[in-house]
């Protein structure tokens, strides 16, 4: 498969749209500062598998059984639980939500066989302690419940919803937004980080927010801006980064990138993808492309065939959405055009970052 691309220099590519900017809430592209996700992890027990389980040949699955039998003042020996097949010894998560959770609040517990079980199918996981990302910490919360199966082609791994038992918080793990000096930080989404849109956040939140012209925000990077709550709101700071929240904010052009997964065939790209003045021959297809746009006239009339799309524009550049518009209208097959794509970045012709998934 060959393609040939050759610029023409005194030709433009293919129309390039307009774009205004876009009105968003701060809300919309941020999130602040220890509003973050922690993962809760345990070693449990699940038992009343039907023959399923470790067996007796698993020591680390006995073992366990052994102990938690113990507690109830029925010890046994290793020897005597050397045919428990309805046992597994599993690997217990849960995570916290950003939110944060309360005493007693239940989460959903995904389990993982980790040694010789086939199948947790059946079973219910005995009370399991769960502890923080911190080895030997306090027990945060316990797990306990029916084990349901999520994918019948992985009968080794499970969940327990909240709903049927779950994790049980044993204690708070509120998420701390503001440190001691009324201060909170926002971090602003990947997409949408950079210097441009963070100066435009805490100029923003200063014009609307700080009298007399206080500085309340300051732009640290182009993924965070510190916020100080005003001493008068601090006692009770929600309505002040309600409104924060709630601001509007004027995006600018985000950075020109095209992502493409091969494997399910999906281009996906910005708004401001442009690409230098090329021909583009591919398998038989040509495309062309003339700026500005022809007057169509009797000896001179705008043909349009199956071989070739001509779309005019008055810039320079070109866009790739009407190039792939145009290949969409020779029901070019999704491989030739992402293979065209990809030469055109090799070839220095695709102004934006490409990016293979």
């Amino acid at each position: 498969m060959r393609i040939r691309l050759c610029m023409l220099g005194m030709l433009a590519v293919i129309g390039l749209s307009g774009q205004r900017a876009a009105a968003v809430k701060i809300a919309d592209i941020t999130r602040i500062g220890g509003e973050r996700t922690n993962i809760l992890t345990g070693l449990g027990l699940v038992y009343g598998l039907k023959g399923s389980g470790d067996g007796g040949d698993f020591t680390a699955a006995i073992n366990p059984l052994r102990s938690m039998l113990a507690k109830f003042a029925d010890p046994v020996t290793v020897a005597q639980l050397a045919n428990a097949a309805n046992v597994a010894v599993v690997m217990v998560t849960a995570t916290v939500p950003g939110s944060g959770v309360r005493d007693g609040d239940h989460l959903d517990v995904h389990v993982s066989s980790v040694g010789a079980a086939t199948s947790l199918r059946g079973g219910r996981l005995f009370v399991t302690p769960m502890q923080g990302p911190v080895p030997g910490g306090p027990v945060l919360a316990l797990a306990e419940g029916p084990i349901s199966l999520e994918d019948p082609s992985t009968p080794t791994a499970g969940v327990i919803k909240a709903a049927a038992g779950g994790a049980v918080m044993e204690a708070d793990l509120p998420a701390r937004v503001i440190d001691a000096s009324g201060r909170f930080t926002l971090i602003l989404d990947d997409p949408a980080a950079g210097w441009a849109t963070a100066s435009r956040i805490a100029k923003m939140i200063n014009d609307s927010e700080g009298s007399s012209g206080e500085t309340l925000a300051l732009a640290l990077d182009g993924k965070n801006v510190v916020v100080t709550i005003p001493v008068n709101e601090r006692q009770h700071p929600d309505s002040f980064i309600g409104r924060i929240q709630q601001l509007p904010i004027q995006l600018l052009a985000t950075e020109a990138r095209v992502t493409i997964n091969e494997k399910t065939g999906t281009i996906i790209m910005t708004g401001d993808v442009e690409i230098s003045p090329v021909v583009i021959s591919h398998n038989g297809l040509s495309i062309s492309t003339i700026a500005p746009a022809p007057t169509p006239s009797p000896r001179n009339p705008l043909v349009t065939n199956h071989q070739a799309v001509a779309v005019a524009t008055g810039g320079a550049n070109g866009n790739l959405q009407d190039l792939v518009n145009a290949l969409e209208q020779l029901k070019v097959p999704t491989q030739d055009r992402i293979d065209i794509i990809k030469e055109l970045y090799r070839t220095g012709k695709l102004h934006a970052k490409l990016i293979e998934e």
